[in-house]
C-alpha cells in the first residue's frame, strides 16, 4: 500500500523513478508516454508495486533482466516498532535482501525507486512458432535467448505420448513500429456468472486445448503487438476466475534447474495428463542465470511451468503433492506468491539456505496463514 497516488517522480535522463503511485498500471501510464519501461514486468498489471517487491516477480524476459528485484535501488519500509526505515541495496544487508520477495513479512512497503528501461514504443515485434514436443520446446528456449528479450510458451497439456508438451513458443523484442500510448482500461470481454463444476473435465480441457492450438497455429507467425496484450493477455477478460467455477482453482507453479529440467518438465506433463486435469492456461518459460537480491527470491536459472486446476477437493490435493514430488527430486522449489497449500518441508526444501538469515528480518507483529504454515 502506497502513501500517495501521486504517481512516479521520473528523471528522464536516468530512467530512475520512485514509484509512488498505489497501482503498477497507473505507473505505466505515466511512464510509456515518456518512453520508458520496467525492465522486468509480470503477467498482470494489476499489482502493487510494493506487490511487486513483496514477491519479487518475473516476467518474460528473465533471461535478459532478472527478478523485479534486479531493478531496485531503494525502497520505504515501515515496521512495527513505528520507525520508517529507508532501506537500500549498498546499505540496507539483510533487511534489503529479506524485503525482495520477502511476502511482506519484514513491514510495509511505502515507497519503491526502481531502474526504467528506455522503450522504442509501446509495441513488440512477436513470433509465434508451434513446437511438437518437450524437447522442441527446450530447442527452441536455447535458440531465442541471445536474439530476444522475450520469451514465453503455452504448452497444450492435456496431451500425451509422442505430442506430450506440444504448445506454441512466443518471442519479441521491443518494436521501433508505433507510438508510445499506454494501454487501454477497456475489457473486451466479461464473464457475467460461475459456470457449473460439470463443465470442468477431461473432455472440455481437451477440446479447448485442441481448439487454442489449431487456432494459434493458423494466425501470422509475426506480429506487431501492443505491450497491453503480449504481456497481459487475461487482464482484458474481466472476472476470468469465474471459468473455474464456484470452488475456485489452485495455481501451481515450480521452477526445475538446468540439468533436470527437460525430463521434470515431461514427467509433471505426463502426470497431469494421466490424471486427466490438464489445465486452460499452462505457461513454460526459462530462466536466466541473473541472481535477484531476495532471499526468497522464487526465479533461479531453469525452465518454470505455471498452471491453474480446477479445485476438485482431495483428488487436486493429491494431485498437487504427486507434482511436489517430481519438483523436489529434481531439485527444484515452488512459488510461494502462487501458493495455497505448499508443505513446510517443501518450502525448506526450496528455500532452506537462505531461512535462517530472513527469518531474523521478519517484523515480530507481522505474519501471515502461508508463514504460520510453512515456518512450523
Amino acid at each position: 500500500m502506497f502513501a500517495a497516488t501521486l504517481g512516479p517522480k521520473l528523471n528522464p535522463a536516468t530512467g530512475q523513478a520512485t514509484a509512488i503511485d498505489k497501482v503498477y498500471a497507473a505507473a505505466l501510464r505515466i511512464i510509456v508516454p515518456q518512453g520508458w519501461y520496467f525492465a522486468t514486468t509480470p503477467g498482470t498489471r494489476f499489482v502493487t508495486l510494493g506487490g511487486a517487491v513483496a514477491n519479487d516477480v518475473h516476467g518474460k524476459n528473465h533471461h535478459w533482466a532478472g527478478a523485479f528485484g534486479c531493478s531496485v535501488r531503494r525502497f520505504g519500509l515501515l515496521r512495527s516498532d513505528g520507525v520508517h526505515h529507508e532501506v537500500d541495496g549498498e546499505t540496507g544487508g539483510d533487511l534489503f535482501k529479506a524485503t525482495i520477495g520477502g511476502l511482506g513479512l519484514t513491514g510495509i512497503i511505502t515507497w519503491v525507486e526502481v531502474d526504467l528501461v528506455r522503450v522504442p514504443s509501446g509495441y513488440l515485434t512477436v513470433e509465434r512458432i508451434a513446437f511438437a514436443n518437450t524437447a522442441d520446446f527446450f530447442r527452441l528456449a536455447a535458440d531465442s535467448i541471445d536474439g530476444y528479450e522475450h520469451t514465453v510458451a503455452w504448452i497444450d497439456c492435456a496431451n500425451a505420448g509422442s505430442a506430450t508438451g506440444r504448445g506454441i513458443f512466443q518471442r519479441g523484442n521491443w518494436s521501433a513500429q508505433g507510438g508510445l500510448e499506454p494501454h487501454g482500461a477497456k475489457l473486451k470481454a466479461t464473464m457475467p456468472f460461475e459456470l457449473p463444476s460439470l463443465t470442468l473435465n477431461t473432455l472440455s480441457v481437451r477440446a479447448f486445448n485442441a481448439f487454442y492450438w489449431r487456432l494459434q497455429k493458423s494466425g501470422a507467425p509475426i506480429t506487431n503487438e501492443h505491450y497491453g496484450a503480449f504481456f497481459y493477455p487475461l487482464d482484458s477478460i474481466g472476472n476470468w476466475n469465474r471459468l473455474y467455477g464456484r470452488r475456485g482453482f489452485y495455481q501451481y507453479q515450480c521452477v526445475v534447474p538446468p540439468p533436470t529440467a527437460e525430463s521434470a518438465v515431461a514427467e509433471l506433463l505426463k502426470m497431469i495428463s494421466r490424471a486427466g486435469a490438464g489445465s486452460f492456461l499452462a505457461v513454460l518459460k526459462t530462466l536466466g542465470n541473473r541472481r535477484s537480491p531476495g532471499l526468497l527470491s522464487f526465479p533461479r536459472e531453469g525452465a518454470t511451468l505455471a498452471l491453474d486446476f480446477p479445485n476438485r477437493g482431495a483428488a487436486t490435493l493429491n494431485l498437487l503433492a504427486r507434482l511436489d514430488s517430481i519438483v523436489s527430486e529434481a531439485g527444484g522449489r515452488l512459488y510461494p506468491a502462487k501458493d495455497g497449500r505448499m508443505s513446510a518441508r517443501m518450502f525448506r526444501a526450496g528455500f532452506g539456505s537462505a531461512l535462517s538469515k530472513f527469518s531474523s528480518q521478519v517484523d515480530p507483529a507481522v505474519s501471515s496463514d502461508f508463514w504460520r504454515r510453512v515456518a512450523a
